[in-house]
């Protein structure tokens, strides 16, 4: 089984993003799931407007998740500014009613605010009473990007963890996984750093902080456990319980499927275990979002 952990979609082609591509529809998401042999996908809402031009709400990754739910799992997402613009907004009956309707957590988390700024604290903290873990992507700057704000060593991010112990945060993007390694520096964070890797900083703070969890999508993710194969093997193993297989598909007509590929090979050469494999590509997913799959099977329908 393969449960994709971050996929983006769209009820349909309007508002093209760079190079003119469009989220997928929900049936072109199927058949990109389908060549790649994906079970499942959690799909990412999106309502913050930093350097977007198409937002997708809620209740229209409910709606296209209702159509085929044995496939496609809904997040939905919050923008902290809501409501009051304030510290003190009160959004627990919005999460509520997302977790009632079947939302598995919130994301993709976009803000250009400090990790730590008060309102996203805000929010982190009725996440955590609600118990709906977060995937976040970090911005190296604040403006010019999107994403939650941190200087390189995520010291924001640790003081969220530190502070909020009880929020699980799925960490994604190049700033993210970038600190996997301890040549890091303010110039390569934003990319994919390449080379043998020395632990770097998210290698302690996975280490520290149990509530901190690995989202392996797009090009970051991988990069991160390729670049360096000993290394990333060694990572796998050791992070088995909180890392998950993603893609990031984001495009209608570009899919990439290089993350399936390796983890098949890092199977099949020995450098993970068949355990660290199914629960990278499922079993993670399946327990702490709480699918409640029994049965390993692939091949699931509608």
């Amino acid at each position: 089984m393969l449960i994709d952990i971050h996929v983006h979609i769209a009820r349909n082609h309007s508002a093209p993003g760079s190079g003119g591509r469009y989220y997928p529809t929900p049936e072109e998401m199927l058949g990109f799931m389908d060549e790649a042999g994906i079970d499942m996908a959690v799909v990412m809402a999106r309502v913050s407007p930093e350097c977007g031009i198409r937002l997708v709400p809620p209740a229209d990754v409910l709606e296209m998740c209702a159509l085929h739910p044995k496939r496609l799992i809904p997040f939905c997402n919050l923008d902290p500014r809501m409501l009051t613009n304030g510290p003190d907004a009160d959004f627990r009956p919005m999460l509520r009613y997302y977790s009632e309707c079947g939302c598995k957590g919130i994301g993709e988390y976009l803000p250009n605010l400090p990790f730590d700024d008060p309102l996203n604290m805000n929010l982190f903290r009725q996440a955590a009473e609600m118990g709906m873990p977060i995937t976040f992507h970090i911005g190296p700057t604040l403006g010019g990007c999107y994403g939650c704000y941190d200087e390189l060593g995520l010291p924001r991010l640790e003081k969220v963890m530190r502070e909020i112990p009880d929020l699980k945060l799925f960490g994604h993007s190049q700033p993210f996984w970038s600190e996997i390694g301890a040549d890091v520096t303010e110039q390569t964070r934003g990319g994919y750093p390449k080379g043998p890797v020395k632990e770097g900083r998210l290698v302690h703070l996975m280490r520290t902080y149990l509530n901190l969890y690995g989202d392996l999508s797009a090009g970051s993710g991988l990069n991160a456990i390729s670049r360096d194969p000993a290394f990333g093997y060694g990572f796998m193993t050791e992070f088995q319980d909180r890392l998950f297989f993603g893609t990031d598909i984001c495009s209608h007509n570009v899919a990439d499927w290089s993350e399936v590929d390796y983890l098949k090979e890092s199977l099949q050469k020995g450098g993970i275990s068949r355990e660290v494999y199914d629960k990278i590509t499922w079993k993670n997913a399946n327990r702490v979002l709480e699918f409640g799959i029994a049965d390993c099977g692939s091949g699931i329908s509608d």
